[in-house]
């Protein structure tokens, strides 16, 4: 299906974080900002969240994966991971792509930060109210 030299480049995003990734054809090594998946990723939860969908489609073992990723924090980070390689190995195979979905990881979890309102400690807390 692909060819030695192809590589699937796509972007995944999640509240303030993006994240480039390249999908080449390899043993199943994570690079994420030229650094090592375990040292970047400090928890086995947020590591296994952002290869979930290698695991599920049973890609794991079948590509490398070269991640450069900016804002945010490690979740939002990991987040965005997950949808970059969903959407690379999309490119790679699009009969994928059901498989993906109902795992509901196609769609880009759109949840931000509400802002803060003026006159308000956050963004919906108000202050004690004081009747006299």
């Amino acid at each position: 299906m692909s060819e030695p030299n192809e590589v699937y480049i796509a972007v995944g995003r999640r509240k303030t974080a993006s994240a480039r990734v390249r999908l080449i054809p390899g043993t199943g090594k994570v690079t994420v900002n030229k650094r090592a998946f375990e040292d970047y990723f400090p928890t086995e939860a947020m590591r296994g969240f952002a290869v979930q969908p290698l695991v599920i489609t049973g890609k794991q073992a079948d590509f490398d994966v070269i991640a450069n990723i900016t804002g945010g924090g490690n979740i939002g980070q990991a987040g965005a991971l997950r949808h970059g390689i969903t959407r690379a190995l999309m490119l790679f195979n699009a009969e994928l792509r059901p498989t993906l979905k109902a795992a509901g990881m196609v769609t880009r979890d759109s949840r931000e930060k509400e802002r803060k309102k003026p006159g308000r400690p956050g963004a919906r807390k108000r202050f004690q109210f004081s009747k006299r």
